[in-house]
């Protein structure tokens, strides 16, 4: 399996669950604290704190601490990276023609 196609199964584990994506859709308006997430999804703290930790492993999302809270935001960085990294892939394959 090459990097890129670790890379997207990954991607595809952290936002393969409608919670998940749920959480990350909350994020995209701005970064947030477990305390807000949890009202906007409508889950429970312990669920939203364990998929946000999947989340974090799939580098989805970053933490970042002020003070004694910890904000989550979307890792813009790398999933637009990833993305570009994908059509640069899908590129160099040969079309089919029908």
């Amino acid at each position: 399996m090459t990097d890129l196609c670790k890379e997207i199964n990954k991607f595809g584990k952290g936002i393969g669950n409608e919670a998940r994506y749920r959480i990350i859709q909350s994020l995209l308006k701005g970064h947030k604290t477990v305390s807000e997430i949890t009202r906007i999804v409508k889950l429970s703290q312990p669920a939203v704190s364990q998929h946000l930790a999947t989340l974090k492993s799939c580098d989805l999302v970053i933490a970042e601490r002020s003070g004694k809270e910890v904000f989550y935001a979307v890792n813009a960085e790398y999933t637009l990276k990833l993305l570009q990294n994908l059509i640069k892939d899908m590129d160099k394959k040969p079309s089919r023609k029908r």
